[in-house]
């Protein structure tokens, strides 16, 4: 089988087994088994690790239910991160080094001899990192709250899983925000979200290179953009939101700057990809609205949990206009050449993802003419980046709006994955080239 289709495949196949487990009786809380949409979206949102519900997942689902979402997220977000290596892998040796082309990780970044070390560290640093989160959470719930210790495991398990692998479910109703204070909780959560949604090919460097001095050997590309944009953007969004939102009374407003920081800082890495929220995102103001739109989009890094369209994507179309507005022909990032193949890449991903969520966006304006524009605008770019995050309008959409944010759910994560390396493996040269024209642009 092409290995473009595989991963679908293996998705729809993984969803589909959910949706038939989450409609048994004995899933929900209530005895009598969850209705096709309901089991279906959840599914799709547990699979392809995004975290947007229809039903209030502590309330409605019972324990074994909840057990079999967090089994769904946990293969979600290590099938996708395998799968996405391998693929990078399959589309880097398949390609000539003349054509320098990069499917989703920098080409000859990862090779054949490096796919085994990389496997055992997905392996190693999912379950490592997992285990040390839930003991910590489990630690504070326990002792700090006085939850039962059964409870408290409970609880720490399902939240450090569902952190590292970006998925944004969450054992309790109102996600986070009763430890919104706590940064004790919010901690170890964000540490979790950050190591999962950076990338397994960064970890992979860090790792191989830690006893290796940087000045004798150089970060690799890839490396050196996802850290630089995913510290850039963590900082920006931060103090965007807090600018945006120190005076709004219902979120950070009456907070001590302290917790406010804290939960700027929380909420800045969560929105990208992650799902949790510490603060109510439906009282958030426009402006606040429009900062989570363009930091959704963006992601997280290329072959980890995180959705989006990958820091790497948004930072080589910013140096691409760089690049023009110096009048330089090529486009140079870091003393790197980078091939046009790239950057057609990039754009082909950027612009149908615009045109996917601008499409669902309308569709369901027009279906639900009740609900403001701002909000369906959220909730779909949410869905399509895998990011999970709500202003609370997802329980009230109809069943046809719910049916666009599971295509869309199922295509902001797989589907970007599995379309830039259909790019990569098409790539062939031609052998005549058409005269030259200069279009008009502007």
């Amino acid at each position: 089988m092409h290995p473009t289709r595989v991963v679908p495949a293996a998705f729809l196949a993984a969803i589909f087994l959910g949706t038939m487990l989450l409609m048994l009786p004995f899933s929900t809380s209530g005895g009598e088994g969850a209705d096709f949409i309901t089991a279906l979206f959840t599914a799709t949102s547990a699979v392809c690790v995004t975290g947007l519900i229809t039903v209030d997942t502590p309330v409605y689902w019972s324990a074994f239910g909840q057990v079999i979402i967090m089994l769904l997220f946990q293969f979600g977000g290590l099938g996708i991160m395998t799968a996405a290596t391998l693929l990078g892998l399959v589309a880097g040796r398949q390609l000539s080094l003349s054509g320098r082309a990069i499917a989703l990780t920098e080409h000859g970044h990862l090779n054949r001899s490096e796919a085994g070390s990389l496997m055992k560290l997905v392996f190693i640093v999912s379950i490592a990192i997992e285990a040390v989160v839930a003991l910590l959470l489990w630690l504070r719930w326990w002792i700090g709250y006085g939850m039962g210790a059964g409870e408290a495991a409970w609880h720490g398990i399902f939240h450090s899983i569902s952190a590292f692998n970006n998925a944004g479910f969450s054992t309790f109703s109102d996600s986070l925000m009763s430890w919104q204070g706590d940064g004790l909780i919010l901690g170890p959560v964000m540490a979790a979200i950050v190591i999962g949604g950076i990338g397994f090919p960064v970890l992979h460097e860090l790792w191989t290179r830690r006893k290796t001095e940087m000045r004798r050997r150089q970060w690799s590309l890839h490396s050196r953009i996802t850290l630089s944009v995913t510290l850039a953007l963590t900082v920006s969004g931060t103090v965007l939101l807090l600018a945006a939102e120190w005076n709004n009374p219902e979120t950070l407003g009456g907070m001590s700057f302290a917790d406010g920081l804290l939960n700027a800082l929380f909420h800045s890495v969560t929105m990208r990809t992650a799902g949790f929220n510490a603060v109510d995102v439906g009282a958030f103001a426009d402006q606040t609205l429009a900062i989570n739109y363009l930091f959704m989009m963006i992601g997280g890094g290329s072959a980890g949990t995180a959705g989006g369209l990958k820091v790497t994507t948004f930072a080589l179309l910013g140096f691409v206009v760089w690049s023009e507005i110096r009048g330089h022909a090529e486009t140079t990032i870091f003393s790197r050449r980078v091939g046009s193949q790239v950057v057609r890449q990039a754009l082909s991903v950027v612009l149908i993802a615009i045109a996917l969520v601008g499409l669902v966006t309308l569709l369901v304006s027009w279906i639900e003419p009740d609900i403001e524009f701002r909000f369906i605008l959220f909730e779909t770019i949410s869905a399509f980046a895998t990011v999970g995050l709500s202003t609370g309008i997802t329980a009230d959409l109809s069943i046809p709006s719910q049916l666009l944010l599971i295509v869309l759910m199922f295509v902001g994560r797989v589907g970007t994955i599995t379309f830039a390396t259909a790019l990569a493996l098409n790539t062939r040269a031609t052998k005549f080239r058409y005269p030259e024209e200069q279009p008009i642009v502007g």
